[in-house]
């Protein structure tokens, strides 16, 4: 990608290309032509669906099996096509009633993206524009709506899914799919080129320590630590920016959470995918129109508290609620975790001081740390890199308050070493060289991390 661009040597110059043909007046460009051929599909696709919502018992049709309903409209997609004279081979055909089918019962042109494994992130940006990102790097697709208001139906389908509704008093919306992939949607006025959508796709195999260690997120011994944090029911904080990987490590830490304890879970959309048998999952609720009904993340988590909850993970804190975490980390729920977005620990320590300051109570800068330092134990810092690999970046303990200062240590750091020319971040996870507190907490409940893991300059 960058070579030839900053080596020595000096590449010929390409050779002159020829003059393009003169167009001849009425005829076609081959990329002109599919795009018509495209606008043609697209325009008899949704004139089908509208008939067919016109000439059918769709409340019946729609709660066949996907393979009866493929039968049972067939013929009839088939006539109407000759109708509309579109011409298609065999393969064609059988896409063209999957892409109807999909359009009456499922999300229309989103479907085949939500069925790529490979695709972690859908971004729309307008009818005519859909990105997806495919490990870690932003990608346009061919994929397109007809118009604003086909895009529009689409995500009033969405949302309708979680009994919510967007337009011009309601523009903004958090939901999710049936298979948990979060989604959030802008529309116009605040979006001022038409509607906005992204949809965090949901992983349908459970994350684990394991899985990141092989994608090398991680080292082996970083994740064994952190596997004894949670089984020493250390309270965690998972600090890092968007889209770097808190929750999938929040998941994937979850794991080893014995399957004896009750688990109470409280985001703003469900995410968390929890395999422990006594788990209570809350949502927040938005406003509705007129205003009323909010509930917020602090109120549940208030409520948690009487729920007799041995753990509270919070899917993210970002707000007044931090104060309430705290107490609850600090009066018996040791073991609870909860994600802030941050780009550093000491950045993460820094906003949740702010956010207990937002919660209004009468406390002074120092108690406020007080509180930090006692009931947080560990933060696990994550990043995006360029290159779209999510690594943590750092593991540091918190150790206590010193005069008015929260003193941490940095246990494992990744350091970076070299960029490659195609872009990719190479690297390596070491030890520092400093010997966790918390070892000796963990001896006495009978969980042993040797100390050598720990030794200084180890390359993990």
């Amino acid at each position: 990608m960058y070579a030839g661009r900053f080596s020595g040597t000096q590449k010929p110059a390409p050779k002159a290309e020829p003059p393009a043909a003169p167009r001849s007046p009425g005829r076609e460009q081959p990329e002109e032509v599919s795009l018509l051929r495209e606008e043609r599909y697209i325009d008899a696709r949704l004139r089908i669906h509208r008939h067919l919502i016109d000439d059918l018992n769709l409340s019946a049709i729609e709660k066949l099996p996907r393979e009866e309903l493929e039968v049972k409209l067939g013929d009839f997609i088939n006539e109407y096509m000759r109708q509309e004279k579109v011409a298609l081979n065999a393969v064609e055909r059988e896409a063209f009633i999957a892409e109807v089918i999909d359009e009456m019962t499922g999300l229309g042109p989103l479907e085949p993206l939500l069925k790529d494994s490979s695709v972690d992130d859908i971004l729309i940006n307008s009818h005519l524009k859909v990105y997806v990102e495919r490990n870690g790097r932003m990608v346009a697709t061919p994929v397109r709506f007809k118009d604003e208001d086909h895009l529009l139906r689409i995500i009033n389908r969405i949302v309708a899914g979680v009994g919510r509704r967007v337009d011009e008093s309601q523009p903004l919306c958090d939901a999710r799919l049936e298979d948990g992939s979060r989604v959030n949607v802008a529309v116009r006025p605040v979006a001022i080129d038409g509607p906005l959508v992204s949809i965090r796709k949901f992983s349908k195999r459970p994350m684990s320590l394991d899985r990141l260690v092989e994608y090398g997120s991680l080292a082996r011994l970083m994740a064994d630590v952190l596997a004894a944090a949670v089984r020493g029911r250390l309270c965690i904080v998972v600090s890092g920016g968007t889209g770097s990987g808190k929750t999938t490590l929040l998941n994937a830490m979850s794991n080893f959470i014995s399957d004896d304890e009750r688990i109470i879970t409280i985001e703003d959309a469900a995410e968390l995918q929890l395999q422990q048998p006594h788990v209570g999952r809350m949502e927040t609720r938005p406003p509705s129109i007129e205003g009323r009904g909010e509930i917020k993340q602090r109120e549940l988590l208030k409520n948690a508290l009487r729920m007799r909850p041995d753990r509270i993970i919070l899917g993210e804190c970002r707000g007044e609620e931090a104060f309430d975490m705290l107490q609850a980390m600090n009066t018996g729920h040791d073991g609870s975790m909860a994600t802030v977005h941050a780009n550093s620990p000491r950045d993460s320590l820094i906003r949740l001081e702010q956010m207990i300051g937002m919660a209004g109570l009468p406390m002074t800068v120092l108690s406020i740390r007080q509180q930090l330092a006692s009931a947080i134990h560990l933060i696990v810092q994550l990043q995006r890199m360029a290159d779209g690999r999510r690594r943590v970046t750092s593991i540091t303990e918190v150790t206590g308050l010193e005069t008015d200062v929260i003193q941490t240590q940095e246990i494992f750091r990744f350091v970076r070493t070299n960029t490659s020319e195609t872009g990719e971040i190479h690297g390596h996870y070491r030890a520092t060289g400093l010997r966790p507190k918390f070892l000796n907490d963990l001896a006495s409940k009978g969980i042993v991390v040797p100390s050598a893991n720990f030794d200084a300059g180890r390359e993990l």
